[in-house]
Parts: structure tokens; sequence; C-alpha cells
């Protein structure tokens, strides 16, 4: 029932930010440590694991997002300056623009433990993702490692 309800309120928001904002701009961050392993989440209001990431706040810069995002979702401290890979638009919400930065030295201080936002996280092989990484994290991260062109859709 409270998983339930946290995914109706994450709906629920998604929908509010649809109607207040008509377009949106976000990060996510391909984020790897020292071992080349890829940092992922797995939000308690949604299924799937997902890069870490989330909006651009009102007079923050896009790096200044990815950086912040690292640290609130999975307590991430990038050694590297962040670097924008890529611009996407994301057509499932029909209104969202996703910048991708990767960075290629992250240390975790600490554990993420599990919250009302975050149920998971963990670093990963780029060849052994977690089941239930969605398709679109595992599109990112495959067209990283190989160096495929990127499409302009999310």
């Amino acid at each position: 029932m409270k998983q339930r309800a946290q995914r109706w309120l994450g709906w629920a928001l998604r929908r509010w930010a649809l109607l207040s904002r008509p377009m949106t701009l976000g990060v996510r961050l391909l984020a790897y440590d020292e071992m080349g392993r890829v940092f992922l989440v797995r939000h308690a209001y949604r299924d799937g694991w997902y890069l870490p990431g989330g909006a651009v706040d009102p007079g923050e810069t896009a790096v200044a997002a990815a950086r912040r995002e690292a640290e609130e979702e999975g307590h991430l401290l990038c050694e590297t300056e962040p670097r924008l890979v890529a611009v996407f638009y994301n057509r499932r919400e029909g209104r969202d623009h996703v910048l991708l930065y990767r960075c290629d030295r992250v240390r975790q201080p600490r554990p993420r433990r599990p919250d009302r936002e975050i149920a998971e996280t963990g670093f990963f092989a780029q060849d052994a993702l977690p089941e239930g990484a969605t398709p679109a994290t595992r599109r990112r991260i495959d067209e990283d490692r190989t160096g495929m062109p990127r499409p302009e859709d999310w």
C-alpha cells in the first residue's frame, strides 16, 4: 500500500510539473568509480534502475545540478569535473530536455541509505547491469562504453 501511494504521488507530481512548467531541463550523470563501474539508483516511487539525475533548479547551472543530484541520490563526490556528453529530448513526457554528463571518477564517502525517494543504489560493471535497468539507462551506458552514435531522443 505504501509503495502504491508513493507511485501515485510521483505520478501526481509529474502531472503538476507538466501543467506548471511546459518545458523542463534535467540532467543525468554517467558516474564511474575507480574500477570503471557505473552508479545507478532505484527510486522508491517508480520501477527500474536509472542514472542519477533530476531537474535543474532555477538559478542553478546544469553542471551544478549534476553534482548536486550525484550527492543527493548517492552521496557521490565527483573528483573530476562532470563533462557534458549529449543533449536529448525526452518524447515520453513531450517536454523534457535532458543533459547527459559524465564524471570519470566519483567516490562515495558513505553509503546512501534507503528513504522515501531512493530505495536502493549501487555500482555495477557496465556489462553486468542489474535486472530492471531501464532501456534508456542501458542505451546511454552502451553508447558511452562502445562510442556508438547518440540519438537526439532519450
